[in-house]
Protein backbone atom coordinates (compact mmCIF):
# COMPACT_ATOMS: atom_id res chain seq x y z
CA UNK A 1 0.00 0.00 0.00
CA UNK A 2 1.30 3.17 -1.05
CA UNK A 3 2.82 5.99 1.83
CA UNK A 4 0.73 9.16 2.06
CA UNK A 5 2.25 12.27 1.70
CA UNK A 6 1.53 13.41 4.86
CA UNK A 7 2.92 9.78 6.24
CA UNK A 8 5.84 10.78 4.84
CA UNK A 9 6.62 14.20 5.85
CA UNK A 10 6.15 12.49 9.56
CA UNK A 11 8.91 9.87 8.93
CA UNK A 12 10.70 12.37 7.77
CA UNK A 13 10.46 14.50 10.74
CA UNK A 14 11.71 11.98 12.84
CA UNK A 15 14.49 10.65 11.50
CA UNK A 16 16.17 13.87 10.97
CA UNK A 17 16.48 14.97 14.56
CA UNK A 18 18.44 11.80 15.24
CA UNK A 19 20.71 12.42 12.51
CA UNK A 20 21.57 16.16 13.99
CA UNK A 21 22.62 14.69 16.92
CA UNK A 22 24.43 12.14 16.16
CA UNK A 23 26.75 15.12 13.82
CA UNK A 24 26.94 17.00 17.00
CA UNK A 25 29.27 14.22 18.82
CA UNK A 26 31.53 14.04 15.50
CA UNK A 27 31.92 16.96 15.30
CA UNK A 28 32.62 17.78 19.12
CA UNK A 29 35.36 14.82 18.53
CA UNK A 30 36.89 16.12 14.98
CA UNK A 31 37.69 19.44 16.71
CA UNK A 32 38.81 17.71 20.17
CA UNK A 33 41.25 15.85 17.88
CA UNK A 34 42.20 18.99 16.20
CA UNK A 35 42.74 20.71 18.99
CA UNK A 36 45.04 18.30 20.79
CA UNK A 37 47.11 17.19 17.47
CA UNK A 38 47.81 20.88 17.03
CA UNK A 39 49.39 20.92 20.53
CA UNK A 40 51.24 17.55 19.99
CA UNK A 41 53.01 19.84 16.81
CA UNK A 42 53.44 22.42 18.96
CA UNK A 43 55.22 21.44 21.79
CA UNK A 44 57.03 19.05 19.46
CA UNK A 45 58.61 22.58 17.99
CA UNK A 46 59.00 23.38 20.73
CA UNK A 47 61.38 20.96 22.19
CA UNK A 48 63.11 20.50 19.07
CA UNK A 49 64.83 24.21 19.70
CA UNK A 50 64.92 23.91 22.95
CA UNK A 51 67.68 26.93 23.76
CA UNK A 52 66.16 29.06 20.97
CA UNK A 53 62.51 28.50 22.97
CA UNK A 54 64.26 29.62 26.17
CA UNK A 55 66.25 32.67 24.91
CA UNK A 56 62.91 33.93 23.48
CA UNK A 57 61.11 33.48 26.47
CA UNK A 58 63.05 35.65 28.53
CA UNK A 59 61.41 38.34 28.76
CA UNK A 60 58.06 36.78 29.04
CA UNK A 61 60.07 35.05 32.29
CA UNK A 62 61.34 37.93 33.82
CA UNK A 63 57.81 40.00 33.37
CA UNK A 64 55.74 37.49 35.13
CA UNK A 65 58.61 36.96 38.03
CA UNK A 66 58.63 40.67 38.54
CA UNK A 67 54.53 40.54 38.56
CA UNK A 68 54.47 37.88 40.96
CA UNK A 69 57.07 39.01 43.10
CA UNK A 70 55.51 42.24 43.73
CA UNK A 71 51.59 41.43 43.78
CA UNK A 72 53.17 38.54 47.21
CA UNK A 73 54.73 41.74 48.34
CA UNK A 74 51.55 43.76 48.34
CA UNK A 75 49.41 41.15 49.23
CA UNK A 76 51.67 40.17 52.25
CA UNK A 77 52.56 43.81 53.57
CA UNK A 78 48.31 44.27 53.00
CA UNK A 79 47.38 41.26 55.27
CA UNK A 80 50.43 42.20 57.81
CA UNK A 81 48.88 45.87 57.74
CA UNK A 82 45.68 44.47 58.48
CA UNK A 83 46.76 41.94 61.37
CA UNK A 84 49.11 44.37 63.41
CA UNK A 85 48.69 47.98 62.38
CA UNK A 86 44.83 48.29 61.16
CA UNK A 87 43.80 45.62 63.83
CA UNK A 88 41.92 48.07 66.61
CA UNK A 89 39.53 45.64 67.99
CA UNK A 90 36.30 43.88 67.29
CA UNK A 91 34.10 46.45 65.64
CA UNK A 92 36.62 49.20 67.41
CA UNK A 93 37.15 52.83 65.70
CA UNK A 94 39.66 55.89 67.26
CA UNK A 95 38.20 59.30 67.54
CA UNK A 96 41.43 62.09 68.30
CA UNK A 97 42.48 65.52 67.90
CA UNK A 98 44.30 64.45 64.70
CA UNK A 99 42.86 62.17 62.60
CA UNK A 100 44.87 60.77 59.18
CA UNK A 101 47.24 63.72 58.12
CA UNK A 102 48.69 63.21 54.81
CA UNK A 103 49.94 66.60 54.26
CA UNK A 104 51.58 69.23 55.68
CA UNK A 105 48.92 71.88 55.29
CA UNK A 106 46.73 69.43 57.07
CA UNK A 107 49.36 69.24 59.68
CA UNK A 108 49.66 72.72 60.17
CA UNK A 109 45.76 73.20 60.30
CA UNK A 110 45.16 70.05 62.69
CA UNK A 111 47.62 71.85 65.30
CA UNK A 112 44.66 74.76 65.76
CA UNK A 113 42.27 72.05 66.27
CA UNK A 114 40.33 71.80 70.28
CA UNK A 115 42.11 69.19 72.46
CA UNK A 116 39.53 65.98 73.22
CA UNK A 117 38.79 66.53 76.74
CA UNK A 118 37.56 64.48 80.04
CA UNK A 119 34.16 66.20 79.48
CA UNK A 120 33.63 65.02 75.86
CA UNK A 121 33.86 61.52 76.70
CA UNK A 122 31.90 61.78 79.77
CA UNK A 123 29.61 63.61 76.96
CA UNK A 124 30.06 60.40 74.63
CA UNK A 125 29.51 57.79 77.03
CA UNK A 126 26.14 59.53 78.57
CA UNK A 127 24.82 60.28 74.72
CA UNK A 128 25.94 57.36 72.82
CA UNK A 129 23.60 54.50 72.12
CA UNK A 130 25.20 52.96 69.50
CA UNK A 131 28.46 52.15 71.33
CA UNK A 132 28.99 49.48 74.03
CA UNK A 133 32.25 50.43 75.19
CA UNK A 134 34.25 53.73 74.92
CA UNK A 135 37.94 53.43 76.40
CA UNK A 136 40.54 56.35 76.53
CA UNK A 137 44.16 56.44 76.46
CA UNK A 138 46.66 59.43 76.96
CA UNK A 139 50.42 58.56 76.50
CA UNK A 140 54.00 59.79 76.83
CA UNK A 141 57.43 57.97 76.84
CA UNK A 142 59.85 57.72 79.12
CA UNK A 143 62.68 55.72 80.50
CA UNK A 144 61.35 53.01 83.22
CA UNK A 145 64.24 50.91 86.45
CA UNK A 146 63.65 48.34 88.21
CA UNK A 147 66.94 48.05 90.70
CA UNK A 148 69.67 48.57 88.33
CA UNK A 149 68.71 47.34 85.27
CA UNK A 150 67.38 50.00 82.89
CA UNK A 151 64.45 50.20 79.75
CA UNK A 152 64.45 53.41 77.68
CA UNK A 153 61.81 54.74 75.26
CA UNK A 154 59.14 52.89 77.08
CA UNK A 155 55.74 53.74 76.25
CA UNK A 156 54.00 54.82 79.58
CA UNK A 157 49.56 55.28 78.61
CA UNK A 158 47.30 56.25 81.22
CA UNK A 159 44.21 53.82 80.16
CA UNK A 160 40.59 53.00 81.43
CA UNK A 161 40.21 50.13 83.43
CA UNK A 162 37.76 48.84 79.85
CA UNK A 163 40.64 49.45 77.48
CA UNK A 164 41.71 45.41 77.76
CA UNK A 165 38.26 44.27 76.95
CA UNK A 166 38.57 47.14 73.73
CA UNK A 167 41.61 46.24 72.41
CA UNK A 168 40.82 42.82 72.91
CA UNK A 169 44.30 42.00 75.38
CA UNK A 170 45.77 38.95 76.73
CA UNK A 171 46.47 38.56 80.21
CA UNK A 172 49.41 36.46 80.70
CA UNK A 173 49.56 36.64 84.57
CA UNK A 174 48.14 38.66 87.04
CA UNK A 175 45.10 41.02 86.67
CA UNK A 176 44.12 44.41 84.58
CA UNK A 177 43.46 47.72 86.03
CA UNK A 178 40.32 47.84 88.00
CA UNK A 179 37.41 50.75 88.22
CA UNK A 180 39.25 51.31 92.12
CA UNK A 181 42.72 51.98 90.52
CA UNK A 182 40.92 54.88 88.70
CA UNK A 183 38.48 56.10 91.30
CA UNK A 184 41.58 55.84 94.00
CA UNK A 185 44.54 57.31 91.42
CA UNK A 186 46.63 54.03 92.67
CA UNK A 187 50.18 53.49 91.83
CA UNK A 188 49.68 50.54 90.02
CA UNK A 189 50.65 49.01 86.57
CA UNK A 190 50.26 46.60 83.71
CA UNK A 191 52.97 46.17 81.94
CA UNK A 192 54.09 44.66 78.72
CA UNK A 193 56.21 41.39 77.83
CA UNK A 194 59.57 43.62 76.71
CA UNK A 195 59.37 44.52 80.26
CA UNK A 196 58.87 41.33 81.79
CA UNK A 197 61.84 39.91 79.67
CA UNK A 198 64.55 42.39 80.97
CA UNK A 199 63.22 42.91 84.54
CA UNK A 200 61.70 39.93 85.54
CA UNK A 201 62.99 37.06 83.44
CA UNK A 202 63.68 34.63 86.22
CA UNK A 203 60.78 35.95 88.89
CA UNK A 204 57.38 36.64 89.01
CA UNK A 205 56.91 39.95 88.02
CA UNK A 206 53.26 40.37 90.23
CA UNK A 207 53.60 42.33 93.18
CA UNK A 208 56.94 44.02 92.15
CA UNK A 209 57.96 47.99 91.88
CA UNK A 210 59.36 49.37 89.22
CA UNK A 211 59.80 53.86 88.28
CA UNK A 212 58.98 55.17 85.68
CA UNK A 213 60.37 58.95 85.65
CA UNK A 214 60.04 60.02 89.15
CA UNK A 215 56.90 57.63 90.24
CA UNK A 216 56.40 54.16 91.26
CA UNK A 217 54.09 51.90 90.39
CA UNK A 218 52.91 48.41 91.50
CA UNK A 219 52.88 45.84 89.19
CA UNK A 220 49.48 43.87 88.93
CA UNK A 221 49.51 42.29 85.73
CA UNK A 222 51.52 41.08 82.69
CA UNK A 223 50.00 41.42 78.75
CA UNK A 224 50.68 38.49 76.59
CA UNK A 225 53.20 38.48 74.35
CA UNK A 226 51.92 41.35 71.49
CA UNK A 227 54.69 41.04 69.05
CA UNK A 228 56.03 43.85 66.64
CA UNK A 229 54.65 45.80 63.51
CA UNK A 230 56.83 47.43 61.09
CA UNK A 231 59.86 46.48 63.13
CA UNK A 232 58.54 48.10 66.28
CA UNK A 233 57.87 45.73 69.29
CA UNK A 234 54.33 46.29 71.04
CA UNK A 235 54.77 44.81 74.00
CA UNK A 236 57.34 47.63 75.09
CA UNK A 237 54.33 49.41 77.59
CA UNK A 238 53.32 50.35 81.20
CA UNK A 239 49.49 50.80 81.80
CA UNK A 240 48.60 52.81 84.54
CA UNK A 241 44.65 54.35 85.80
CA UNK A 242 43.96 56.71 83.23
CA UNK A 243 43.18 59.71 86.53
CA UNK A 244 46.47 58.52 87.98
CA UNK A 245 48.24 59.54 84.83
CA UNK A 246 46.37 62.64 84.81
CA UNK A 247 47.63 63.14 88.18
CA UNK A 248 51.20 62.43 88.02
CA UNK A 249 52.03 62.76 84.42
CA UNK A 250 49.00 65.18 82.63
CA UNK A 251 49.79 68.72 81.13
CA UNK A 252 47.39 71.30 79.43
CA UNK A 253 47.96 69.57 76.47
CA UNK A 254 46.73 66.55 76.86
CA UNK A 255 44.13 65.45 74.28
CA UNK A 256 42.82 61.91 74.90
CA UNK A 257 42.34 58.96 71.95
CA UNK A 258 39.17 57.46 72.22
CA UNK A 259 38.47 53.59 71.19
CA UNK A 260 34.90 53.08 70.41
CA UNK A 261 33.65 50.11 70.14
CA UNK A 262 30.21 49.20 68.27
CA UNK A 263 27.58 47.10 69.64
CA UNK A 264 28.38 45.26 66.46
CA UNK A 265 29.92 44.87 62.51
CA UNK A 266 26.76 46.29 61.10
CA UNK A 267 26.56 49.42 63.39
CA UNK A 268 29.49 50.34 62.84
CA UNK A 269 29.15 53.29 60.22
CA UNK A 270 25.79 53.98 62.41
CA UNK A 271 28.26 54.82 65.41
CA UNK A 272 30.63 56.74 63.71
CA UNK A 273 28.10 59.04 62.36
CA UNK A 274 26.62 59.13 66.11
CA UNK A 275 29.86 59.75 67.84
CA UNK A 276 30.45 62.88 64.69
CA UNK A 277 26.93 64.39 65.24
CA UNK A 278 27.37 64.37 69.42
CA UNK A 279 30.66 66.30 69.16
CA UNK A 280 30.04 68.24 66.67
CA UNK A 281 26.97 69.34 68.58
CA UNK A 282 28.82 69.34 71.80
CA UNK A 283 31.46 71.80 70.12
CA UNK A 284 28.75 74.31 68.36
CA UNK A 285 30.11 73.16 64.78
CA UNK A 286 27.95 74.83 62.18
CA UNK A 287 26.36 72.63 59.93
CA UNK A 288 28.61 73.60 56.88
CA UNK A 289 32.28 73.60 58.63
CA UNK A 290 34.22 70.20 58.76
CA UNK A 291 35.13 68.26 61.57
CA UNK A 292 37.81 69.56 63.97
CA UNK A 293 39.00 66.34 65.43
CA UNK A 294 39.21 62.94 63.53
CA UNK A 295 37.64 59.55 63.40
CA UNK A 296 39.56 56.56 62.21
CA UNK A 297 38.73 53.19 61.44
CA UNK A 298 40.17 50.29 60.33
CA UNK A 299 39.29 50.68 56.66
CA UNK A 300 40.66 54.31 56.75
CA UNK A 301 43.60 52.62 57.58
CA UNK A 302 43.60 49.97 54.44
CA UNK A 303 42.63 52.72 52.32
CA UNK A 304 45.59 54.69 53.21
CA UNK A 305 48.28 52.11 52.91
CA UNK A 306 46.43 50.36 50.13
CA UNK A 307 46.82 53.50 48.17
CA UNK A 308 50.50 53.79 49.16
CA UNK A 309 51.04 50.18 48.13
CA UNK A 310 49.14 51.06 44.88
CA UNK A 311 52.04 53.27 43.79
CA UNK A 312 54.23 49.88 44.01
CA UNK A 313 51.66 47.81 42.02
CA UNK A 314 51.82 50.53 39.44
CA UNK A 315 55.70 50.33 38.84
CA UNK A 316 55.39 46.85 38.58
CA UNK A 317 52.77 46.60 36.15
CA UNK A 318 55.27 49.45 34.21
CA UNK A 319 57.72 47.25 34.26
CA UNK A 320 55.79 44.14 33.55
CA UNK A 321 54.33 45.71 30.11
CA UNK A 322 57.87 46.88 29.22
CA UNK A 323 58.93 43.57 29.66
CA UNK A 324 56.27 41.62 28.02
CA UNK A 325 56.27 43.73 24.57
CA UNK A 326 59.71 43.09 24.61
CA UNK A 327 59.00 39.55 25.14
CA UNK A 328 56.14 39.48 22.61
CA UNK A 329 58.23 41.15 19.62
CA UNK A 330 60.39 38.23 20.18
CA UNK A 331 58.37 35.54 20.21
CA UNK A 332 56.72 37.55 16.71
CA UNK A 333 60.69 37.42 15.51
CA UNK A 334 61.12 33.77 16.09
CA UNK A 335 57.53 32.35 14.90
CA UNK A 336 58.10 34.78 11.79
CA UNK A 337 61.50 32.68 11.39
CA UNK A 338 59.79 29.39 12.27
CA UNK A 339 57.69 30.36 9.35
CA UNK A 340 60.46 30.63 7.06
CA UNK A 341 62.14 27.41 8.22
CA UNK A 342 59.23 25.10 7.76
CA UNK A 343 57.91 26.53 4.50
CA UNK A 344 58.36 22.81 3.15
CA UNK A 345 56.12 21.30 6.08
CA UNK A 346 53.46 23.96 5.31
CA UNK A 347 53.14 23.35 1.61
CA UNK A 348 53.52 19.12 3.03
CA UNK A 349 50.13 20.03 5.24
CA UNK A 350 48.12 22.02 2.65
CA UNK A 351 48.98 19.42 -0.40
CA UNK A 352 47.25 16.60 2.48
CA UNK A 353 44.19 18.66 3.02
CA UNK A 354 44.70 21.20 6.25
CA UNK A 355 43.15 24.21 5.38
CA UNK A 356 44.25 27.76 5.98
CA UNK A 357 42.47 27.97 9.36
CA UNK A 358 44.45 24.64 10.51
CA UNK A 359 47.81 26.31 10.35
CA UNK A 360 46.75 30.00 11.86
CA UNK A 361 45.37 27.86 14.79
CA UNK A 362 48.68 25.87 14.64
CA UNK A 363 50.95 28.33 14.90
CA UNK A 364 48.91 30.78 17.01
CA UNK A 365 48.75 27.66 19.23
CA UNK A 366 52.62 27.56 19.34
CA UNK A 367 52.76 30.94 20.01
CA UNK A 368 50.61 30.48 23.19
CA UNK A 369 52.19 27.65 24.60
CA UNK A 370 55.28 28.98 24.39
CA UNK A 371 54.03 31.98 26.00
CA UNK A 372 52.77 29.97 28.73
CA UNK A 373 55.57 28.18 29.09
CA UNK A 374 57.78 31.30 29.83
CA UNK A 375 54.93 32.07 32.04
CA UNK A 376 55.03 29.12 34.22
CA UNK A 377 58.48 29.16 34.79
CA UNK A 378 58.56 32.66 35.51
CA UNK A 379 55.38 31.89 38.49
CA UNK A 380 57.99 29.04 39.48
CA UNK A 381 60.83 31.62 39.52
CA UNK A 382 59.22 33.69 41.20
CA UNK A 383 57.87 31.38 44.10
CA UNK A 384 61.86 30.77 44.85
CA UNK A 385 62.48 34.32 44.89
CA UNK A 386 59.52 34.60 47.37
CA UNK A 387 60.76 31.78 49.61
CA UNK A 388 64.28 33.25 49.30
CA UNK A 389 62.96 36.31 50.53
CA UNK A 390 60.75 35.32 53.18
CA UNK A 391 64.06 33.56 54.48
CA UNK A 392 66.44 36.49 54.70
CA UNK A 393 64.71 39.62 55.52
CA UNK A 394 61.19 40.13 58.00
CA UNK A 395 59.56 41.44 54.38
CA UNK A 396 56.10 39.54 54.94
CA UNK A 397 54.96 38.17 51.80
CA UNK A 398 52.14 35.84 50.58
CA UNK A 399 51.61 35.22 47.02
CA UNK A 400 47.66 35.36 45.97
CA UNK A 401 46.20 32.59 43.40
CA UNK A 402 45.05 35.54 41.27
CA UNK A 403 48.52 36.44 41.43
CA UNK A 404 49.29 33.02 39.22
CA UNK A 405 46.06 33.06 37.39
CA UNK A 406 46.93 36.67 36.53
CA UNK A 407 50.25 36.19 35.25
CA UNK A 408 49.48 33.18 33.15
CA UNK A 409 46.64 34.52 31.68
CA UNK A 410 48.33 37.51 30.56
CA UNK A 411 51.60 35.61 28.85
CA UNK A 412 49.22 33.47 27.32
CA UNK A 413 47.30 36.21 25.58
CA UNK A 414 51.22 37.95 24.94
CA UNK A 415 51.65 34.71 22.85
CA UNK A 416 48.34 35.05 21.30
CA UNK A 417 48.51 38.37 20.21
CA UNK A 418 51.72 38.53 18.95
CA UNK A 419 51.36 34.81 17.44
CA UNK A 420 48.33 36.11 14.66
CA UNK A 421 51.03 37.93 12.12
CA UNK A 422 53.08 34.93 11.90
CA UNK A 423 50.19 32.64 11.45
CA UNK A 424 48.12 34.40 8.91
CA UNK A 425 51.36 34.80 7.21
CA UNK A 426 52.21 31.09 6.98
CA UNK A 427 48.74 30.53 6.28
CA UNK A 428 48.90 32.77 3.17
CA UNK A 429 52.31 30.99 1.64
CA UNK A 430 51.00 29.10 -1.58
CA UNK A 431 50.98 25.54 -1.14
CA UNK A 432 52.68 24.64 -4.49
CA UNK A 433 55.55 27.68 -3.88
CA UNK A 434 55.93 25.96 -0.50
CA UNK A 435 56.60 22.89 -1.68
CA UNK A 436 59.03 24.04 -4.35
CA UNK A 437 61.03 25.33 -1.30
CA UNK A 438 64.28 24.24 0.06
CA UNK A 439 63.95 21.73 2.72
Amino acid sequence: MGVTPIEGFADITQVAPRAAVSLKPGRFRSALITMLETMRLSLDALRAHKLRSFLTLLGVILAVTTLVAVMSVVAGLNFYVADRIANLGANVYVLNRMGIITSEDAWVKAQKRPLVTREELDSLKSGMHTASHIAALLGNNSDVRHGNDLLENVNVLGVTPNYSEVRSLNIAAGRFLTEADQEHRSPVCFIGADLVKKFFSSVDPVGKTIRAGTHSYEVVGVAAVIGSALGQSQDNFVFIPLETYRKEWGTQRDSLVLFIQAQNAEMMSASEDEARMLLRAWRHISWDAPDNFGIIGSDSIMGLWQSLTGNLFMVAVGLTAVFLVVGGIVIMNIMLASVTERTREIGLRRSLGARKKHIVLQFVTESAVLAATGGLMGIVLAYAVVAVARALTSIPMRTPISAVILSLGVSTGVGLFFGIYPAMRAAKLDPIEALRADG
